[in-house]
């Protein structure tokens, strides 16, 4: 009761990889993770898989795979890793990011061993901005889930001794709760499910999150994350349909206490339940993942509706 099963996990834990599982800010997300994580002494890394334009006249590492440092040329405004990477130096800190290219399984699959080798780890972490990590595949919504699903098929695949799943913003991605719940219900079954991990605050990890989220927000204010400014809300107080950006004055959002919860599972369990993973496993191309998917949802007989949780 006194010990969290998802930091028992990584105890043993050396060199660490905390990866943004879907495009964009879903890096940000592991931020706190990132900073508690080199605070208790471990070597910790951070990979995004980007919506960036990544800039073509940078040494690449791999086919689809960047390291982007505080020094990468900027090819157009929106890219949050390099504007991390800047800040970490402003902190007095040198942090890459490793940034991958969406892209089918086979590719992604190869940039992680890649980092795998370059890096010698012994864990990934992937992160998820949200909940639609956790969608199988016949929820009447998804999320979308190409990027997430893509990630989490790749690093399955890996010869990796921990691999571990952490989503933080419940509420924000439109998937269906009861199916996000429902989900977490079987995976507690086949023992995938290791707890949750409330960020507060006060905590420094949160803190410096925040600190890096802003300043990242600050130096690209067209392109604010809807989810990572939903969880800062949430971390603060609010309540219901409070908007931090512009982006969302149009829509009605639910911020939420839960939002700024890490809800933690062992990465096989959810790998294993994702309905057209086999099909997944021989893609290439981000085309590729989006087909797989639209064969699928046209050939389910049994698309499950959404439904209200009953509370």
């Amino acid at each position: 009761m006194l010990r969290s099963p998802f930091l028992e996990e990584l105890d043993d834990a050396r060199n660490i990889l905390v990866a943004g599982a879907g495009g964009g800010f879903d890096i940000f997300s592991g931020l706190p993770l990132y900073f508690g994580l080199k605070a208790a002494g471990k070597t910790v890394h951070l990979a995004s898989l980007s919506f960036s334009f990544l800039p073509r006249g940078e040494t690449w590492i791999a086919p689809g795979l960047l390291r982007v440092t505080a020094d990468s040329s900027r090819p157009q405004d929106y890219f949050p890793e390099l504007y991390l990477a800047q800040w970490f130096r402003q902190q007095g800190e040198e942090t890459p990011i490793y940034c991958l290219e969406p892209a089918g399984v086979k590719r992604l699959l190869a940039g992680y061993r890649s980092l795998v080798e370059r890096l010698s780890l012994d864990t990934i972490v992937l992160v998820d901005g949200g909940t639609d990590s956790l969608m199988r595949g016949d929820e009447d919504e998804l999320g979308p889930p190409h990027e997430d699903i893509a990630s989490i098929t790749a690093v399955h695949e890996l010869d990796v001794q921990r691999k571990l799943l952490a989503c933080l913003g419940f509420g924000v991605d439109g998937v269906c709760h009861a199916h996000f719940l429902e989900a977490v219900a079987e995976l507690t079954r086949n023992h995938g499910y290791l707890g949750v991990l409330s960020l507060l605050e006060a905590m420094p990890e949160v803190r410096q999150y925040r600190m890096a989220t802003e300043a990242v927000f600050a130096a690209m204010p067209h392109h604010i994350s809807i989810v990572s400014s939903s969880v800062l809300s949430a971390l603060a107080g609010y309540y219901g349909d409070h908007h931090a950006t512009p982006r969302t004055q149009y829509s009605e959002l639910w911020i939420n206490p839960l939002m700024a919860v890490y809800w933690c599972f062992q990465l096989a369990p959810v790998a294993e339940r994702v309905l057209y993973r086999e099909a997944l496993r021989e893609t290439e191309s981000y085309r590729d993942v989006a087909e797989v998917i639209e064969r699928f949802r046209s050939a389910c007989s049994s698309i499950r509706p959404r439904k209200d949780i009953p509370v």
